[in-house]
């Protein structure tokens, strides 16, 4: 049987990591049990008022987010504050499908379009590998806001 998994992040801004994850990815920042959001409504906000109406109060330090795949397939994303700085290269990264089922050139062009809408959100581009048939079919190399990296692929 298989398990199901969450993926957790060790950040500063947490907001800031989970906001950039959900575009990154296409998931959703979900509000707190029991209530609605609005299309305009922060749900991270929202998460600020539920913590406060059950009396534990919001500490900066202690906020934590999460993000959610919006059809339930994908693993949860849950990032939490930490104090130390990302120091080495992570051992485990993330590889974004941005360009499932194309080749050559077309997918190579998906994969820029995609680096570039990240870029306009804080990501940095690290390395491009151009295909190289049979045994690569090309990818970009990029950092998250806070250094993480991951492949768009």
């Amino acid at each position: 049987m298989s398990r199901a998994v969450q993926i957790t992040f060790d950040c500063h801004d947490p907001i800031r990591q989970a906001t950039f994850w959900a575009a990154a990815l296409g998931y959703v920042k979900p509000g707190p049990p029991g209530g609605r959001l609005g299309a305009d409504d922060d749900p991270f906000a929202a998460w600020q008022e539920f913590i406060k109406s059950l009396g534990m109060g919001t500490k900066p330090e202690e906020f934590r987010a999460a993000i959610e795949d919006p059809q339930g397939r994908g693993p949860r994303v849950f990032f939490q504050i930490v104090p130390e700085d990302k120091t080495v290269k992570n051992r485990v990264h993330l590889d974004v499908r941005a360009a499932p089922g194309l080749q050559g050139d077309e997918r190579m062009t998906a994969l820029e379009d995609e680096c570039q809408s990240l870029l306009d959100l804080g990501a940095q581009r690290l390395e491009r590998c151009d295909p190289s048939p049979p045994m690569e079919a090309g990818f970009i190399v990029m950092a998250d806001p806070e250094g993480n990296e991951f492949c768009l692929d």
